[in-house]
Parts: structure tokens; sequence; C-alpha cells
């Protein structure tokens, strides 16, 4: 058991005095229930000083939120209650009434110049909008970042795939981009003590990298900042480093329009040193209430003034930029690009990051726009960005429901990321696919979560239901334009999708309840179609205009029957909206598989050009050899809407599984496959492990293999 701790709220609320006696939020001295701003809107800051006083009067609030959680987790305890909590000190994930209780047939030959006729790339959720992944090719060449290494393949002729070189790369590289004019653009974790904290040099920005111990991290989740290093890859055999830049905050995604990057950095808040959330030790003070209350009140004082005596600086370390001499160039802010909302938000930073490729100079062009607020979904379109972040609540009340802030970012300007104007709606989104804008209108998709407490059941649980909601921008603000009905009671979305005018929605209890909308009237969405069948997808993929493909799992829907839970792909006939069919379905694989396309679509690779599917799939037979029994494999499918899915065969790597000692995977490094790439009749599967290339029709048989040894160094 442990303290329950909520984060921080919105500047917009006075701290009163406490009433020792009361036990609700309000008679603490701190707000409860946080209503609902219905004209949500970014405000810039017109000077530091008042950036700064922001970020102190809310970090005042975030604080006496948590500290003060003591005096009112002793009522509870008076009254013979409590509320478990998981060792992380918020409730259970999973708990009762907690969100997110979880074609051409072609010969094949290649076009004349030494390329593939056609060949996959990363599948983007908008088609022009490049989605950052850690493997990138364009049909020739393979770049892949496994471990801390950025390996270079050359990759057609299939049979001649060779791994031409590798670039060790500074801290825990993530993601990629493959961009114009033979650059590689690389996001990578990295671990730099800041200055102004832990008895460091005074003034803003990072100082040099630091060990996993002494910066207090390791790998991704230990990272304070992000490294953008762009890479000349003209020569595989030598890439080049011509740009190495560094930006406080975790790295959290990216989109990429041309020669313009934009990547989404969070920036989670950091409390000074010599702040305390428990009083001192003294005999039984946790038996005397009126004492505790004391020592609570005295320590929230204490930390307030540490917190005011803090600077700027101290808030906001800078980046910086190192120069191929070696020499570092700061990079810093202007405080009229930070902004606020009137919203109640949960303390924090979220950076856009524009990247300007196109300068014609060497180093890219850089600049930020920030939010002070947690990070929430990504959506970009060509000519926006939307961000999603949850109104903030931390006091559990009856009738209490869930809502989600949208703020949308003018990015017509190339290098240029412009706030634009914000909404609300009900309920909270699953994913990017969430929303999607067509023809100006946002489209958003939510499961609407309301709070229901008893006397039996003090903590509560969530009715939850779902719906579909539009809008459009008008005078700075993202204005409800119309919205479906209610649907699926009881059941969350697992998965959406938006194509022109219709939309799919995917809910889940315990039968996947397909749902179609029309939205050709932006103002009256309307559901027009509902199918039921067993288990649920995660991912819906358009085939053709008159047909779904997805992905998911079998759940029987009767408990008595004696199918196992699988991985499951579907197709459906669409073609009428009001009479959603499925026609076609595949199990794959036993009760124990897994794909990694379950939960992320990059790994989802459908070829339209040769009308095939590729999934990285993992599975076990048990085995007396514990480590023989596990298999990983890219599996193959022909896709027909006549015949449905036809299994081609897979290209297997469960020999790395002997070859890489499991003592040296990790969290960051694991031999199974987990993304592929298709070029003309050629299939390639991808893992850490390596690269292994195989004709599609003798998938068992690979032609070229390449390997890569796990690398650890930060």
């Amino acid at each position: 058991m442990k303290w329950m701790r909520f984060g921080g709220l919105g500047l917009a609320l006075v701290v009163a005095g406490c009433d020792s006696d009361k036990t609700g939020p309000e008679q603490q001295g701190l707000p409860g229930n946080m209503p609902l701003q219905t004209q949500a809107r970014l405000q810039s800051f017109d000077t530091c000083e008042d950036l700064e006083s922001y970020i102190e009067d809310t970090a005042v609030l975030d604080m006496r939120a948590q500290v003060s959680w003591q005096k009112r987790m002793m009522d509870y305890w008076d009254r013979g209650g409590g509320i478990p909590v998981d060792d992380g000190g918020m409730p259970e994930a999973g708990a009762p009434g907690m969100p997110g209780a979880p074609p051409n047939q072609d010969s094949g030959a290649g076009a004349p110049g030494g390329k593939p006729n056609d060949y996959t790339d990363t599948n983007n959720q908008v088609k022009g909008v490049d989605e950052a992944d850690f493997v990138k090719n364009d049909g020739t060449r393979i770049f892949v970042i496994s471990g801390n290494k950025l390996y270079l393949h050359r990759s057609w002729p299939a049979e001649s795939l060779q791994a031409m070189s590798s670039l060790t790369l500074e801290g825990w590289p993530q993601q990629m981009f493959l961009a114009e004019q033979d650059r590689v653009v690389i996001f990578s974790a990295v671990t730099y003590q800041e200055q102004g904290s832990g008895g460091s040099k005074p003034g803003g920005g990072m100082d040099a990298p630091c060990s996993p111990v002494s910066c207090g991290g390791y790998g991704y989740y230990g990272s304070n900042a992000t490294k953008v290093t762009v890479v000349n890859v003209a020569d595989l055999a030598s890439p080049q480093v011509v740009d190495e830049l560094y930006l406080p905050g975790s790295y959290s995604n990216a989109r990429r329009t041309a020669g313009t990057v934009r990547l989404v950095l969070n920036d989670n808040f950091r409390y000074p040193d010599g702040l305390r959330w428990w009083p001192d030790y003294e005999p039984d003070l946790w038996k005397d209430k009126a004492r505790l209350q004391k020592a609570v009140d005295a320590l929230m004082d204490q930390n307030e003034q540490v917190i005011r005596d803090r600077s700027l600086a101290q808030w906001l370390p800078k980046g910086w930029r190192k120069r191929p001499d070696g020499t570092r160039v700061e990079v810093g802010y202007d405080c009229r690009d930070f902004h606020r909302s009137n919203t109640p938000a949960k303390l924090g930073f979220v950076t856009v990051a524009t990247l300007n490729l196109d300068t014609g100079a060497q180093e890219s062009t850089v600049r930020r726009t920030s939010l002070v607020a947690e990070p929430g979904e990504l959506y970009m379109s060509h000519d926006a960005l939307y961000m999603a972040s949850r109104h903030w609540w931390w006091w559990p009340e009856d009738g209490q429901r869930d809502y989600t802030y949208l703020h949308k970012f003018d990015i017509r300007e190339p290098g240029v990321t412009r706030y634009a104007g914000s909404g609300w709606v009900d309920g909270y989104l699953l994913n990017q696919f969430s929303m999607d804008e067509h023809e100006g209108v946002l489209r958003v998709a939510t499961t609407l979560s309301t709070w229901r407490r008893t006397e039996e059941n003090p903590w509560g649980t969530a009715e939850t239901t779902n719906r579909l909601t539009t809008f459009r921008e008008r005078d700075g603000f993202l204005r409800k334009a119309g919205q479906s009905e209610e649907l699926a009671k009881g059941e969350r979305i697992f998965s959406a999708r938006f194509i022109g005018n219709k939309g799919y929605v995917v809910t889940f209890r315990q039968v996947d309840p397909l749902f179609t909308f029309d939205l050709s009237n932006p103002e009256n969405p309307r559901k027009v179609g509902e199918l039921k069948v067993p288990g649920f997808s995660t991912y819906i993929h358009p085939l053709d205009d008159s047909h779904l493909i997805t992905i998911g799992m079998h759940v029987p829907e009767n408990p008595s029957d004696p199918s196992p839970r699988a991985v499951k792909l579907s197709m459906f006939d669409v073609s009428n909206l009001a009479n959603p069919q499925e026609t076609f379905t595949q199990v794959v694989g036993t009760a124990y598989g897994w794909s990694d396309a379950l939960y992320e679509h990059k790994a989802f690779n459908y070829f339209p050009a040769k009308g095939l599917l590729a999934i990285p799939f993992s599975d076990y037979t048990p085995s007396p050899d514990y480590w023989s029994g596990f298999r990983s494999e890219l599996k193959v499918f022909r896709v027909d809407t006549t015949t449905g899915f036809t299994p081609l065969g897979s290209i297997s790597v469960a020999d790395q599984y002997q070859v890489h000692s499991y003592r040296g995977w990790s969290w960051y490094w694991t031999p199974n496959v987990r993304r592929s790439v298709m070029a003309d009749d050629y299939v390639y599967a991808i893992s850490d492990a390596g690269v292994r290339v195989a004709h599609v029709d003798n998938l068992q048989v690979p032609l070229a293999s390449t390997s890569f040894q796990p690398s650890f160094t930060p």
C-alpha cells in the first residue's frame, strides 16, 4: 500500500486556507472536481516573468495537492477506509472504473535502372505525411536502427542484400526519417546532467553526458533530452554526420512533410532539489492527527519557498547544437513561444519542434512552440497538427465525466507551426486513429466515461459509452459541428478509422461490434450499420473503397467454447454501410501467439501492387528445451476480396533465439521479427538481429541475410 499522488492542476485556481476537520478537497484548501472549460484556449506569455510566475504558481498548487493527500488519507483511515493502490501510487491499471483497463501480378523483374517496380514504405495514417520509425527504405536501400547503431543496407537486387556499414549513435536511438538529399534524421534519447540542478553549474542549458547512476536513469526511461542526428547517406559505405542538435525533453513522436520535420517532445516537470514529500520522522507522528497535519502544513510552506527561489533558467534548460569542429552553440527559446491553457492541465512541458531541412544550409533551422501541459495523442494532416490532452482531475466524485481538450496548429507554411484554436470533446481518445481531418472538418471518436460512487464502493466505477463528434475551426476555436448517437454502452473503443466520408469504430466487451458511419454531412454524423463478431479488432486498414481488413484477437463469445483466444485477421465488405459483412477470417497461430501489428500499425504491411499482407508473428510451442519452443517469423498472406486470406508461408528467424542468448536480450533488443519491407516479388523480414530476404514463392528459403550484434553502450 502506498500513498496516492496525483499531478498538477490549472493555474486559475486559488489555494485557500485549510480546515483540518473536513475531508473534501475544497475544504482542504485544494480544488476538487475541476470544472470543464468550455472555451478552451491557449494563451502565449508576454514576458519571461509571466512565464516564470505561471510555472511556479502551478508547481506550488501541484505540490500542495500531492503533499496534502497525507492528511486526507488519515481521515479515511479514521473511518476504517482506505484505497488500495499499486506500487506506482495510482489506482491499479485495469481496476474497475479506471480508463484504459486496457493487384497487379507482374513478373517482379524490377524496373529499368536497377530499381523495383514498386515497394512498401512505412504504413502511414495519412498519405504523404510520413511517420518516424526505426526502419526506413526507398526500394534500393534499407536503413535499420538496432540497439545503438544505424545499419545501412543495399537491398536491391534482393539476392545482393548486404549491410554496407553501420554507425554508432549516442544514447538510445528510437526512430528516424529518410529525407530528401540523402539525409537520415534520427531521434535518440540521451541523458544529460542539467545545469543548475543537483549541485552542478548554475545557469540554464544542459551540461556534458552523465552516467546512468549519476543521472538517475538508463535508456529512454531515464532520458531527459532528445538528440537529433542528421546523417548524409549518399555513400552507404561511409555515412557522414552533418548535424547534431540537442533539445530538452523526451522524444514522443514525429511527422514529416517534404522538407519539414515536426517532432513532439515531452519534458517532464522537474521539481528542484530540496523538495520533500514527507515530514521528518518523529515517534508516533502518524498516530497523532493534529501533529501530522501541522507537520504537513509546515512542509508545504517550506517546499513553496524552495519553488519560489528557483530561476526560469533552472526551470527551462536550453538546448544546443554541436558543430562538426566540436564547438557548441546554444539553442535558446523565446518566452513568447510558450503557451498556457485556460483548462485544468497536468504539469509538464510539451514542445513541437519544427525543423526546416530545406534551407540550403548544412544545418537545419529549428523553431519551438511549447505548451505548459502534458502531451496526448498526436494527429497530423497536410495542413494541420492536432494534439489532444485529457482534462485533469484527481478527486473522484459521483457523476464526474472524462473530457479531452483539442488543440490545433496551422502547419501550411514550411518550417513554421502556428497555434490556430482549441476545443473540447466528451470522453477520451484511444490513439492517433481516433482523430482525422477531411475537407477542413476534424472527426474524433471517443469513449465516454462517467464516475459512479456508492457507500459500498467509495472509490467508484466508470460507466462507459462511445460517440463520434465533428468540429470546424471558427474564430480561434474548434466549434462542435455535430455528434452521433451514443453507442455500445458498457464497452470502450478498441480501434477506429476514418476514410473520406466514412467512419468505422470497433468497441469491445465480449463481442466485437463494427460500427459504420456516414460522415458526408459533418453537422449530422450518422451511425448507419452495425455488425457483431466474437473478439475485437485493434487496427483497421482500408483494402479498397468497399473493403476493410483488420487485425485483432479472436475471443469466444461463449465461455464454454473450446476455441482458444488467438490472433485473427478479418475482411469486411462495407459496400453497403447499413449492412457490413465479415466475409473472411484467418486465425493465426496458437493461444500463445502475438504480433506487434496488434498495437503498432507500422508493423502491419499491406502491399497493394501485389495484394500481399505481411505481419510479424511470434508463438510458443511447449518443448522440453524451453527456449527451442519459441519461434518468430514474418507471415505472408495473399489477400483477395473473392478468396480472402491465403497463407503463402513465412520467413523464420527462430534460429536467432539460439544464436543470441536470451541473457543478452532486454526491453531494447530482442531477436524477434518486428517489421517488413516488400519490393516486387521479394519480402524482407526485419528484426533487431538482422534482415532476411526471400522470394514470395519460396519464403522458407532465404536468398540473403544480414546479422546485427546486440549493442547496449549508451
